[in-house]
C-alpha cells in the first residue's frame, strides 16, 4: 500500500492540510506541540476507527468544531492483479457519530472502512502492548486476523453479540434456559475464534524471534504463548461457561472465554514482562509490530503502511539504525515524525520531508 494523498480537516490544531506522500520514507519534522503526531493520528483513525491517544471525542476534533474529516487516497496491489488499484476513503467523525465512504460508496459499518487501509503504528504508548493489560494484546491478534483472514470479522462479531446478550441476561438474574442458548452460541463462535488466534500467534512466533535477533538481540525473545481465557486444555468452552455460571450470575458478567484471552512473550534471561525496563518493553513491542507487518506482507502480497511516531525519542541511535535499515530494505511506505532529522538517517537523500509549523504542513525541498 502506498498513500498518495492524505487530507486532514479540523484535526486538533489543523484547520485544513494536505500531504502528497511518496514511496519509501516520509519524514515529518517540527517543534514539540506543532502537530506532527496529529498527522499520524488522523491516519490511524482511518485505519482503526480511533486515535492511538484515546477516543476521537477526547480532543482529536479541533476545539470549537463539530467534527473532523480525514481523506486518504492510496494505491493497492490486489491479489492476482498485474497493476495497482487506486482507492479512496473518507471519514467524518464528531466523536459521537461518524459517516464514511469507501471508493465512492457509503459505508454502513466502521469495521468495513478500517479493513480497507492497513497501518501498523508504533508510538510512545506502544509499550502497553507488552507491559499493559490484556486488551491491547487481544486487539493486536484480532487486527492481524481481521486483515489476513476475510471471514474472521464475522466470527468475531458473532462472539461479541453473544457475549453482550449473555452479560445482559446475567445482570437480570440469568434464566437457565436462556443462558443455555447463549452459552451454546458463545462456544460455537469462541472455540474457532481461539483456534484462529492460536494458529496466528504460532505463525508470528518464529518471525518475531528472528526479527528480535536482528533488531534487539539482547532481548532474547524465545516464545509467544497464548492464554485462551479459560482452561482450554482441561475442558471445552461450553463446560467452562456452565461451571462459571453461578459466579457469573453473582458478578453480572461473563468471567471466562476468548474475551478474557491474553498472550505473553517469553525471554531467555528476563523472568517476565514485569521485569522489563521501559526501553526493553518498547523494543519488544516494536519487534512484535514489525513481525506482524511482515506477516501481513507475506499473506497479502503487499506491505501495510508503517507509522513511527517520535522515533528518536523512543529508540536510541543504534536501534533506530537497525529498524530503519530493515524497513528500507523492503518496499513499505514509512511515515516517521521527529523534532529533527533522526541521526540514524544520517545524510540520506532518498527521503521525502515535510515540516509542520503554525498549523500548516509544508513539503521540504
Amino acid at each position: 500500500m502506498h498513500i498518495r494523498r492524505l487530507s486532514l480537516h479540523q484535526v486538533r490544531r489543523f484547520d485544513s492540510v494536505e500531504l502528497a506522500p511518496q514511496p519509501g520514507i516520509n519524514l515529518i519534522t517540527g517543534d514539540n506541540g506543532a502537530g506532527k503526531t496529529s498527522v499520524l493520528e488522523a491516519l490511524h483513525v482511518m485505519a482503526y476507527g480511533r486515535s492511538f491517544r484515546g477516543r476521537v471525542r477526547d480532543g482529536l476534533v479541533r476545539q470549537g468544531r463539530e467534527a473532523l474529516e480525514v481523506f486518504v487516497e492510496w494505491d493497492e496491489q490486489r491479489e492476482g492483479a498485474v497493476s495497482s488499484t487506486r482507492r479512496k476513503a473518507g471519514l467524518r467523525h464528531s466523536g459521537q457519530e461518524w459517516k464514511g465512504r469507501l471508493d465512492g460508496e457509503d459505508v454502513a459499518q466502521l469495521g468495513n472502512l478500517c479493513a480497507a487501509l492497513a497501518v501498523v503504528t508504533f508510538e510512545p504508548g506502544s509499550h502497553a502492548l507488552v507491559s499493559g493489560g490484556g486488551e491491547p494484546r487481544r486487539r493486536f491478534l484480532d487486527w492481524g486476523l481481521f486483515h489476513v483472514e476475510p471471514d474472521f470479522l464475522a466470527l468475531w462479531r458473532r462472539y461479541s453479540r453473544a457475549l453482550k446478550q449473555r452479560n445482559a441476561l446475567l445482570k437480570q438474574g440469568g434464566h437457565p434456559q436462556a443462558l443455555d442458548a447463549w452459552d451454546h452460541e458463545l462456544a460455537e463462535a469462541g472455540e474457532p475464534l481461539t483456534t484462529r488466534r492460536q494458529h496466528y500467534l504460532e505463525r508470528l512466533q518464529q518471525r518475531t524471534i528472528d526479527l528480535a535477533d536482528v533488531l534487539a538481540p539482547n532481548l532474547g525473545i524465545q516464545a509467544l504463548t497464548l492464554s485462551p481465557g479459560w482452561r482450554k486444555q482441561e475442558l471445552s468452552l461450553s463446560d467452562a461457561l456452565l461451571l462459571a455460571r453461578d459466579r457469573d450470575r453473582m458478578a453480572g458478567y461473563t468471567s471466562v472465554g476468548p474475551h478474557r484471552a491474553d498472550w505473553s512473550v517469553g525471554f531467555a534471561s528476563i523472568p517476565g514482562r514485569d521485569a522489563l525496563s521501559r526501553g526493553q518493553a518498547k523494543l519488544t513491542a516494536l519487534t512484535c509490530l514489525l513481525a506482524q507487518a511482515e506477516d501481513y506482507a507475506e499473506q497479502r502480497g503487499e506491505w501495510p503502511v508503517i507509522a513511527l511516531d517520535d522515533l528518536s525519542s523512543e529508540l536510541d541511535r543504534n536501534h533506530q539504525a537497525r529498524v530503519l535499515e530493515r524497513l528500507k530494505a523492503g518496499p513499505a511506505q514509512i511515515f516517521i515524525t521527529a523534532t529533527e532529522i533522526p541521526a540514524a538517517l544520517g545524510a540520506a537523500t532518498d527521503i521525502t520531508r515535510f515540516h509542520v509549523e503554525h498549523g500548516q504542513v509544508q513539503p521540504v525541498p
